[in-house]
Formats: C-alpha cells, structure tokens, sequence
C-alpha cells in the first residue's frame, strides 16, 4: 500500500490522527473541568467559589475541542458518524442535556441571589454527573463494537462510573495545581482515592479490549505485536507509583511542583489513549467500518484539510494563550 503517494489512504490516516489527538486533548482539558464540578459535593461554599475561579478562564475553550473532533468525525467520515450517533443517540443527548446544564449554572451560579446559590451548585455537579457518565457509556459501547446487549450494557454502565472517578481524579489533580493551603490538602485526599478507580478503569477495559474480536486479541499477544503495547503498561504503572509517591508527599516545598500531578494524570490518559489507538487501528467503527471505508472522497478531504489547517492552529492558538494568561494560583471569582 503506497502510504505516501495515495492520498485515498494518507488522507484518511492524516484525519484519524487529527480527529484522535482532538478526542484526547478534549478529554484531558475537558476531563478536569467536569471533575472538579464532580468535586462539589465535597466542599463548602468558599471552596466552591475557588475551584469554580480554577476553571473559569478555561472551560469554555476546553469544550471547543469536543466539537472539532465531532465536526471532523461528520466531514472526513460520514458513514462512521451516521452509525456512531445511530447506535449512541440516547447518551449523546444526555451528554448534551448536562454540557448545557454546565453552562447555564456556571454562569447563574455567581449573579443568583444567595438563597438559590445552592441550587445553581447543585446544578452544575448535576450536568457535570451526566455529562462524565454519558461520556463514560459511549465509550464501554464503543469499545463492545455498538452491540446493544445486557452484558454490553453493563460493561457501559462500569465504564462510566469509572471514567467519571477518572475525571474528578484529574480534576483534583488540576485543584492542587490552581489553589493552596486548607483547599489543595483537601485535593489531595480527593486524588488518593481517586486515582485507585481511575486504575480500575483502565484495568477493566484493557482486561475486555483483546476479546473484543480475535484481530485485537492477536495485535495484544502474538509475536512481535505485543512488542508494540508492551511499554504501554509499563510506563503506565510507573506513572502510577509515582503519582502515589507524590500525593503522599504532598504540599511540595513552597509549592513549586504542584503542577506534576497533574502533568502525571495527563500522561497517564494518553497512555490509555495510546492503547485504544493501537487496538482499533485501522477500525473507526469497531469491526465494522475502517478509517478508509468510511472516509470521504479524497478530493473533498483535501479541501476539508485546508480549512483544518487553519481552525486547528487557531483553536490551539488560543487555548494555549489562555492557560498563558491565567497561570498561576486562581484568584478570588469576580465578575464586576
């Protein structure tokens, strides 16, 4: 196959690895902020406050990218996204039911009278919850190949739980980062605990991905294959040795390093990702449609790349100027 001189083949490969890298860059930024509203049954009202002001300048650029790996998923490939949304309609709708639900608190939460403050927080752990949940079920789903079945369903359903405990430990993990004293000591506790089902989560669906299909039994344990994954786990379990090293010594000294938790979470998602990557290669739809059958025609991806070429830098343009900006500590949240 002529990777390089066809564009009915570099193309489609070229727009997997754009819609991929915008799925994990989404899940990663968007991952944190849907975990610290996950978080909010766990502190008081000031504290609240505060972690709101940690994802104030962000939230809305982090959920951009949601829409651009959609948006590239309905443009390079049509037929995989008329079968993904066929099989997922009810928990998209859910997903988009709680994505506005975050919105309209976030913003109600802070101009609402103090009476109904506590509703509007109630509001925002709400669409956070179905948000991460829903999330969680497309993913068992997809990975179980779109088959509406019991068993399924079920392996969905734990899916979601633990995707959700993986997104309030990121969440945490970016509170230790953006606050201190009493409310980033209490971070770290929410991360300790955390961590354990963001583990649980990646052990479940790595132990269910190789009997998936025979194909990615094989990519995980035949010779040389297995090569490929093989430092995947190891460095994942790395990570995750260091991760309980740090949070057990956690303030750092004039908190200089509390970034590396977070760092380390966002290693330990692309890891994840890497994993299901290499799994379902060359399958956009699992076992059922690949990058190159479901792709557009190679004259309209051409044109399609153009436009991306420019989205793309402005939308990490920006999503890059703002974690610039407002580095540091967050600050007391104001809207005056």
């Amino acid at each position: 196959m002529d990777y390089f001189g066809d564009p009915a083949v570099w193309l489609p490969f070229v727009f997997a690895g754009l819609m991929g890298i915008s799925i994990l860059i989404y899940v990663v930024l968007d991952g944190f902020d849907l975990g610290v509203g996950l978080l909010f049954p766990f502190a008081d009202d000031d504290e609240k406050d505060r972690m709101i002001a940690a994802i104030g300048p962000f939230w809305d650029a982090n959920e951009t990218w949601l829409v651009l790996a959609v948006g590239l998923l309905l443009v390079a490939f049509p037929a995989a996204h008329g079968a993904i949304l066929t099989a997922l309609y009810l928990p998209v709708a859910i997903m988009l039911i709680g994505l506005i639900l975050r919105g309209v608190a976030f913003e109600f939460r802070v101009k609402a009278p103090a009476p109904h403050k506590h509703l509007w927080n109630t509001a925002f752990f709400a669409g956070s919850l179905m948000t991460s949940l829903s999330q969680g079920f497309m993913l068992g789903m997809y990975i179980m190949g779109l088959t509406w079945t019991w068993m399924h369903a079920g392996f969905a359903v734990l899916t979601a739980l633990f995707l959700s405990v993986g997104y309030s430990f990121i969440g945490a993990t970016w509170v230790i980062h953006k606050t201190d004293e009493f409310l980033q000591r209490k971070a770290v506790g929410w991360a300790k605990g955390g961590i354990w089902g963001l583990v649980l989560g990646i052990g479940a669906i790595s132990l269910a991905t190789p009997f998936v299909s025979a194909r990615i039994f094989d990519k995980w344990f035949s010779f040389p294959e297995m090569l490929y994954l093989s430092p995947l786990p190891i460095l994942s379990g790395i990570l995750v040795i260091w991760l309980w090293w740090m949070l057990r010594r956690m303030p750092f000294y004039e908190d200089r390093r509390s970034w590396l938790p977070f760092a380390a979470a966002t290693m330990l998602w692309v890891l994840a990702f890497a994993g299901m990557a290499y799994s379902f290669y060359p399958f956009v739809v699992p076992e059922q449609l690949t990058i190159y059958e479901a792709a557009s025609a190679p004259e309209s991806l051409f044109i399609i790349l153009i436009g991306t070429s420019i989205v793309l830098p402005t939308i990490l343009g920006y999503t890059v100027l703002a974690y610039t900006i407002f580095r540091g500590k967050a600050t007391e949240l104001r809207y005056d």
